[in-house]
Formats: C-alpha cells, structure tokens, sequence
C-alpha cells in the first residue's frame, strides 16, 4: 500500500503517524505546558484536613488528581487551577439528621448530583457544618468522592502501592512525566466523554492516481496527508458542529470560527499533537507546506508551545503502524477526530467485476453530547467522495 512512514523516517514522509490516545512529555522536558492531545493541568497538593470523627463518610482531602479545576476557581498558569487547602469544618447542627449534612441551595444539590454524588453526605465547612458550593467543587477537583474516600483512608503512596504485590523478577515502573499525562488525560476523556465510533472502507485507487499526477505536473512531492487535510478541512466547513468544544459549565456547545487543524504525531518524545492554525483559509499547496514543515519538526519532537494549543479536530494516520484503524479516545475539549488506515490491495467490486483495488478504512470518533450519528456519516461520506473522486472534487475546493 501507500501507508505513511514513520515521522523519525525521510523527511517525505507522507505523513506522521499518530496514536489513539494522548500525552505529553511534560513540562520539564522542554516547558510544552499545553502537550499534547490535551495537555495537563496543574498537579493538586498533598494539603489534607486533620482526621476528626464525625458521622459523615466523606471528606475534602485534597488527593493528586488529572481533573480540572471547576469554572469558578481562577486559573493556574498553566491553565488549570490548582485545589487550594481546605477551610477547617466548623461544628455541624446537631439539629441534622444522623448521617445527612445541612444544604440549603438547591444549586448545591444539582451540581453534587451531576458528578454522580448527594451533597448532603459531605462535610461541610459553613456554619453549623452547611455544605458549601466551595465543598462540592472541592470533592469534584478532587475526583469524586471515591477519591476523596480513598484519600482519607490511604494517604501514604505505600498504602497504593500494596493493592498490587510484586513476585520476584518483577520490575516497578514510575508513572511520570509523559505516561502519567498520557493516563490522566486518557482517563479523563474516557469518563466525561460519551464518544460513539463510526467507520468506512474506501477505495483510494483514484487517489494514489491522482498523487501522482499532481508530482508530475507541479514536479513538487505531495503527501496523501496533504490532499486528505484539504478534504476534512472542506468537510468541516459543510459540518461545522465538528468543529466544536463542549462547556459543560456554561451548558453551551462551543462552535469554533477558525479550523486548527491538529495532526497527531508519534515524535522522538512521545505522542504528540501539533496544530495547523488557520487550516480553514489555506489553500491545498499551503497545508501541503505546513504538513512538510511539521514533518521536518516532529524527528526532534521541539515544536514551539503554540503550535500544541488550540487544535480543533484532529487527524489521526494508522498507517504508519501498519494499522486499519482504531476507535481512538477523543482528544479534549475537540469533540471528533478521524483516522487514516493503512492502504493494501483488495478485491473491490467495480461495475459487476471483481478486481484489485486500493482499498483503506476510515475511523471516526465523535462526541455524542454534541450531535447524533447523522452528522458524522454525512462528514465522513463526503470525504469518502473525495477520496474516490478527487480530481472532480479538488478543483471545487
């Protein structure tokens, strides 16, 4: 087939082979605080109350968590806030029912109800022990109340670590720098998002052909990645909703103006995604350069901090791993991504004969908070049409 090669390979590479799933290597490694796929957020401290008895069986010990910080916290400098120490809790009303903490604000109750938890099985730290805004917000930075209960009970790292033993020969591998960012921010999106995953196989026989005619009659190197970016970027224009961010603090979906188009990339330092900016108002050739310049950056894996922020759909190339496709985690706050699989010959039906054709899957990951399954299968049927007929369709583009 005509699938990718790796991004440590020839700089015509046709394109920089990405993974599902996100990651960064850190700030320390080179200050790309925003990363990758999704970056990270500011690591909470160990602050934890003093044990006190009481009957409630959830507390606001602060645990090391991946989450962000509520809408209301002000902002860290690397964009997500840190949970602050909490305010020692003062007596509860006796008056309470045994195991019930006080709440008057009904908005208290709904947002403790929708991260999953009653907010009147907290501590609370207002008068009399009434359960505060600044608890339930607490709690949800913290994970939720069963990381606030495992935190409570198991404050040592050793206490973690006992849940797994180690036979001899075994070997311990810290989670740090990119693998812990990888994990957070995969398990964040896995939680928050209800992502539903569609795919397609393509015959791109007409595409590979037209590649070559575009080499022979411009006598420049184009990259399927270069021609495919064209297409999406002509797709997410029809479908803008898939050029969207979902803030749920807001209750909004958020539709993006400009397409930042970004590219994952397996670099020399990991997983990372690096954004065309302004993909919307560029021509074919323009991509084409932006995707060879990203190509040339991601063997050292050093592209400049604002060229891994802002991204708002990503493309994600297999072929490179010699893979169909994936049902990828989608890369936050974007909600759909689309994969490119490797291209081999298969046997395709055309007008009633069997023959040999150049034939790829398509992957697609969607968040479903955002639209139905419509919009998707229209999208990805249009670059389906591209694909198959892109010289008819390139000239309208």
């Amino acid at each position: 087939g005509d699938a990718p090669a790796d991004a440590r390979a020839d700089a015509g590479a046709d394109s920089v082979p990405g993974t599902a799933l996100r990651g960064d290597p850190g700030a320390a490694a080179a200050g790309a605080d925003a990363g990758v796929l999704d970056g990270y957020g500011a690591k909470a401290g160990n602050t934890k109350r003093p044990a006190r008895a009481g009957r409630f069986g959830r507390r606001g010990a602060v645990a090391e968590t991946a989450a962000a910080a509520p809408a209301t916290s002000p902002p860290a400098a690397t964009g997500f806030a840190a949970t602050a120490p909490s305010p020692s809790p003062t007596r509860r009303d006796d008056s309470a029912p045994s195991g019930v903490s006080p709440v008057v604000s009904p908005l208290v109750r709904k947002l403790a109800h929708e991260h999953g938890f009653a907010a009147n099985t907290l501590q609370g730290t207002g008068t009399g022990g009434l359960v505060l805004r600044a608890d339930v917000e607490r709690v949800i930075a913290e994970g939720g109340p069963a990381a606030g209960r495992a935190a409570a009970g198991s404050p040592t790292p050793g206490a973690a670590r006992s849940s797994i033993s180690s036979a001899e020969g075994d070997i311990r591998i810290p989670i740090t720098g990119l693998r812990k960012i990888v994990a957070e921010r995969m398990t964040a999106s896995r939680r928050d998002v209800p992502e539903a995953t569609i795919w397609l196989d393509v015959d791109a026989t007409e595409l590979l052909a037209a590649k070559e005619q575009l080499q022979k009659s411009t006598g420049d190197r184009w990259s399927l990645n270069a021609l495919l970016a064209r297409f999406v970027v002509a797709g997410l224009k029809q479908w803008p909703i898939l050029n969207s961010s979902v803030d749920m603090a807001a209750g909004e979906i958020v539709q993006h103006s400009a397409i930042n188009l970004g590219i994952a990339a397996q670099t020399a330092r990991g997983l990372m995604v690096p954004v065309i900016h302004g993909a919307g108002e560029m021509t074919t050739e323009g991509l084409r350069d932006a995707l060879t310049a990203l190509v040339e950056t991601a063997k050292t894996g050093n592209f400049p901090n604002d060229q891994l922020r802002g991204g708002t759909f990503t493309l994600n190339n297999y072929g490179g791993f010699g893979m169909d496709g994936s049902a990828p985690i989608i890369n936050q706050p974007e909600v759909a991504m689309l994969g490119i699989g490797r291209i081999l010959d298969r046997p395709w039906v055309v007008d009633g004969e069997i023959v040999v054709r150049k034939i790829m899957v398509l992957s697609m990951v969607f968040d479903h908070r955002v639209c139905d399954g419509d919009v998707p299968s229209e999208f990805m049927g249009f670059i389906t049409k591209c694909i198959e007929n892109p010289i008819a369709l390139l000239g309208g583009l």
